[in-house]
């Protein structure tokens, strides 16, 4: 980087996903212009299995390879962090994914769980 010139550090926050434009080092954030981190439900509100991780990260993938090209703007960053919510939400609904009751806020945020009638 050259002297003189500060990176600033563009993110989106939605409830379960948060995307900034860093990298980690040493376990902190370092501003970067051409790379994205990505944090998956920060507050452990559901219980994730590898695979449901996996699909999570292919899709943030395929999100920010259609914007390629765009500028990395605000914008950009919010409408993929919100793309990430809805497919987050679809997981839920398939039960790929389900909350965790041990989350330290139950808030249901993505509706009710369904309780299975036998």
């Amino acid at each position: 980087m050259s002297e003189g010139i500060l990176l600033i550090m563009l993110k989106s926050t939605t409830r379960h996903v948060h995307i900034y434009t860093a990298v980690v080092d040493s376990n902190q954030l370092v501003p970067s212009d051409d790379r994205l981190t990505l944090d998956v439900d920060p507050d452990n509100e559901f219980n994730w299995s590898e695979d449901a991780l996996k699909a999570v990260y292919a899709e943030f993938d395929r999100l920010v390879d259609g914007s390629n090209g765009q500028d990395l703007t605000d914008y950009n960053l919010r409408r993929i962090g919100s793309d990430l919510e809805h497919f987050i939400k679809q997981l839920l609904q398939t039960g790929s994914i389900s909350y965790n009751l041990k989350s330290r806020a139950l808030n249901y945020s993505m509706g009710l769980p369904q309780v299975v009638k036998e």
